[in-house]
């Protein structure tokens, strides 16, 4: 049976089996996430059955049910999204990969603000950077959104949102990890993970205040498989959030973010021990002022970011990179069944670059800030109707308007319907959107690699789906998608090992299904399934595994009490190798694995302490990532978070 019939006979089979566990438990607890409230794909806060997509949303409580696991962690374990390295050494590089698409088509946000690295190769963000126990909840849009969130907004829109004030006047919150980090070939189970942070935050009347610290020490790994010596990373996040209420129709909040982390990194293309380190600061600041009035609302997100990247090792560089980001939107609703949004988003990007020249000991400037440099000015609208007979229609169009290659429209149309029904309800949903990925400042302006020529890549996705509720009870979906690429830009050897980016002519075609279970079984017992079947042209199937699961099942064992059991299964995938002797790329075969792990948490002192306990990897299962690097096997860590 080939691996297609499996897939859907897998999904048969689960679905089967959980509707008819949902149907037998009529008095089980409610599944959060039947009647939540979400935000990514209108902009407009609107009930699930309503919106037009299957979107992932982690919640505060999900989240407390993954205490110990990164953000990274966290995302690759949804439906759609594989996020690679985050099994390796702590300072691994991390790419994104959803829908076929790499980390230039997935836009991160936070706080509804693009966050890019205009100095980074794919323009994306490092979710290294970003400290968990920051974070409040996460929405994940699959599919090409462009038309709401710009340019990168390819294959998925990742939405963070970072914890708020606590409505007391005075909250403090600590938390503490330690625990082991080791390879499966190891036993000795040494405590070689710290992870801290501490948060005080509150409102006093009109006045909201938040300021956090995080940090993490990781070491006892080595990047590469069989490296004698083990590389470090160690990262530290302070966060400050200030908000003013000045009425109940005009409220401000700002923030800064400090980032840093350093880690350390072996020799990639002979995969030899290295006393190679990479340095990378981020500061943010930010405003978003957001005023309301009968029918609607104006908001207004700017941010400042500023990245400084540092590479030693046989070959030294530094980058640095700014950006601002405005943007201005109207939310309007013209009717209690119609609402608008109309916008404008403004980016201002530019970055520059030091490396030694051949033949020279000192690093010199290689790419000019005054030449790398481009502007985005995006004018947008997106209408929604809501109808009160189960018709819902989502759609929209961005102008985008580019300093380098100028104007590029892009447009999407949404429709779904839900009929309601005495077990709860079904919906059938369709959408078509196009987006576009600006070509980065290096890509451009890269003085040995760059083209000034480039043009955008442009994606088109279609996507048909259901969704089926069952009485508060469970909760189903099952989506296709099928993702052109056109513009593709490649690092092209243009003949005697001369590269350069360049835009292929040739279109890829990336398609498959996504399917997601979550259902309460019982009282005290509830299921949250997902997998994934991925159909790729050769030129885009690096690193992508065909199928993937994740499975978790979360057992309430009373008040105080929860217990955790997950799965994850990666199927085989092909990495590229680089060999020394024939200076060819090879491509080798990563089997497939999969990962058992367990989490316990247990409330002390009146539920303001919590203690809890991980164990990855279970069975010790040896796997790779990527060819040649290491990952890690099985491992413990206990924590403590006290909330005052």
């Amino acid at each position: 049976m080939n691996k297609t019939k499996m897939f859907c006979s897998a999904l048969f089979i689960m679905g089967m089996l959980s509707i008819g566990s949902a149907q037998i438990e009529q008095d089980s607890i409610k599944v959060e996430q039947l009647n939540e409230v979400v935000l990514s794909d209108t902009r407009f806060p609107i009930r699930r059955e309503n919106s037009g997509k299957v979107i992932t949303k982690i919640t505060s409580k999900d989240l407390d049910k993954l205490q110990g696991q990164s953000i990274a962690e966290i995302i690759g374990r949804t439906v759609g999204v594989e996020v690679n390295g985050v099994r390796s050494n702590a300072g691994q590089n991390l790419l994104y990969f959803v829908r076929g698409g790499r980390n230039r088509q997935v836009l991160i946000m936070i706080d509804g603000v693009q966050v890019t690295d205009p100095s980074q190769i794919a323009n994306d963000y490092d979710l290294r950077l970003l400290n968990a126990d920051q974070v409040e909840s996460i929405e994940i849009l699959k599919g090409a959104s462009s038309t709401l969130y710009g340019t990168g907004a390819a294959s998925a829109v990742i939405n963070i949102k970072l914890k708020e004030a606590s409505k007391k006047a005075f909250n403090l919150n600590l938390r503490s990890i330690i625990g082991t980090n080791q390879s499966s070939d190891e036993n000795n189970y040494a405590l070689e993970d710290f992870r801290n942070s501490i948060s005080i935050n509150g409102t006093i009347g009109k006045f909201n205040y938040l300021a956090s610290f995080g940090q993490q020490f990781t070491d006892g790994l080595s990047a590469i498989q069989g490296g004698q010596e083990s590389d470090a990373f160690n990262s530290y996040n302070a966060n400050v959030k200030l908000g003013y209420r000045f009425s109940n129709k005009f409220k401000i909040n700002t923030y800064v973010s400090l980032d840093n982390y350093k880690a350390d990194f072996d020799e990639g293309f002979a995969l030899m021990d290295a006393d190679n380190v990479a340095i990378s600061k981020q500061h943010r600041i930010g405003l978003s002022p957001e005023l309301k009035y009968k029918n609607g609302s104006f908001t207004v997100n700017a941010a400042y970011n500023q990245v400084e990247r540092q590479f030693e090792s046989s070959f030294p560089s530094r980058f640095n990179a700014q950006s601002v980001i405005v943007d201005a939107f109207n939310r309007y609703n013209i009717t209690d069944k119609f609402y608008a949004v109309l916008g404008l988003n403004y980016q201002d990007n530019k970055m520059e670059s030091f490396s030694i020249p051949y033949g020279q000991s000192e690093l010199s400037q290689s790419i000019d800030p005054e030449l790398a440099q481009f502007t985005i000015t995006d004018p947008y609208v997106n209408a929604v109707y809501i109808s009160d007979f189960g018709l819902n229609i989502n759609a929209g169009l961005r102008l985008n308007n580019h300093s380098e290659y100028g104007s590029h429209l892009v447009y999407s149309v949404n429709p779904s319907y839900a009929f309601d029904l005495d077990f709860g309800y079904i919906k059938g949903l369709a959408s078509y959107s196009t987006a576009f990925i600006t070509p980065s400042l290096f890509q451009l302006f890269e003085p040995s690699f760059g083209n000034a020529s480039l043009e955008p890549e442009e994606n088109q996705t279609i996507e048909f789906g259901t969704e089926v509720a069952i009485n508060d009870k469970a909760i189903f979906s099952l989506v296709y998608f099928s993702r052109n690429e056109n513009n593709f830009i490649d690092f092209v050897d243009t003949g005697g090992f001369v590269f350069r980016y360049q835009n292929i002519e040739e279109s890829f075609t990336a398609s498959g299904l996504e399917f997601v279970a979550q259902a309460s079984l019982t009282k005290n017992l509830d299921l949250n399934l997902n997998v994934t079947y991925t159909s790729l042209n050769e030129d885009l199937s690096l690193r992508i595994p065909e199928i993937k699961l994740n499975t978790r099942l979360d057992y309430t064992l009373d008040e105080k009490t929860q217990l955790s059991l997950a799965y994850q299964y990666n199927d085989d995938r092909e990495d590229a190798v680089f060999n020394n002797t024939t200076f060819e790329t090879e491509s080798v075969n990563l089997d497939a694995f999969g990962l058992l792990d367990f989490y316990v948490s247990h409330k002390i002192l009146d539920n303001r302490m919590t203690l809890f306990a991980n164990i990855s990897n279970i069975f010790n299962v040896y796997y790779q990532e990527l060819f040649g690097f290491t990952t890690r096997g099985r491992n413990l860590n206990l924590g403590i978070n006290v909330n005052l």
